[in-house]
């Protein structure tokens, strides 16, 4: 399966990313993925590349190219030690609003290629790539279509930034699902998400994930569930052929 690697330019610099895309000459739909807080690494472009196994381009875009060049992580040698220390840097160079203006130039590029069937996008973000995939809809209501968050934090807060402030200018069909014991997304943070969601009457579907933890999509994480990962996949992969290959 192609996967190239190039070059995007922001308004901030050059931002390293991977497009796969399926074979054969498509045209196929898009989905932008947003990465976790310990970057790009073989197990997000692997997801990735699954995603465009079932019909999308997908660009996936290191969202710490203001950082700098950085060695691949393991998250297990990462989560072993001082993992604030070591990720810290890199994750106070982005953030929802950086993320959203960047996807201004990620969409610009997707509407270049010949292989992307316009105009619908979808986005999905894991960790801190939740709040961002929710962002970009809220940025973007006429292109994206579909924005997924699996075991985002901070998704509604009192920060300027907080996804849930976007909810009266979103279109796309929201997708979030959480852990049940996830200091990021706790309870009353849901509820708030969805009270949000509800007054702006965005079509949306909450969940908790019963027994998984914080990262358990990541096939890379130490808490890695399986079973918890292929419902996810399956949520995921509904939305998108849902809203990015329906006639809605």
């Amino acid at each position: 399966m192609p996967d190239e690697r190039l070059s995007i330019s922001t308004g901030d610099g050059e931002c390293p990313a991977h497009v796969l895309t399926p074979d054969g000459a498509g045209p196929w739909p898009a989905v932008i993925v947003y990465m976790d807080a310990l970057g790009i690494r073989p197990a997000i472009v692997d997801m990735g590349r699954r995603l465009a196994s079932n019909g999308y381009v997908v660009l996936v875009p290191d969202l710490f190219y203001r950082f700098g060049a950085y060695e691949p992580m393991d998250p297990k040698e990462v989560f072993a030690g001082d993992f604030r220390a070591t990720i810290g840097p890199m994750v106070s160079t982005t953030g929802n609003d950086k993320a959203g203006d960047d996807t201004q130039a990620f969409i610009a590029f997707l509407d270049s290629r010949g292989d992307v069937r316009p105009p619908k996008i979808g986005t999905v973000g894991f960790c801190m790539g939740g709040g961002m995939a929710l962002t970009a809809a809220g940025r973007f209501p006429d292109r994206i279509a579909a924005a997924a968050s699996f075991h985002g934090g901070n998704l509604a807060t009192d920060a300027p930034t907080s996804p849930h402030l976007l909810a009266p200018h979103m279109k796309a069909e929201v997708y979030v699902a959480g852990a049940d014991n996830d200091q990021s997304y706790p309870p009353d943070m849901a509820d708030r998400l969805d009270r949000a969601l509800n007054e702006a009457g965005v079509d949306h579907h909450l969940e908790i994930y019963e027994g998984a933890a914080h990262g358990w999509m990541k096939p890379d994480f130490p808490v890695y569930d399986h079973d918890a990962a292929e419902r996810g996949w399956k949520a995921m992969l509904d939305l998108f052929d849902r809203r990015l290959n329906g006639a809605d």
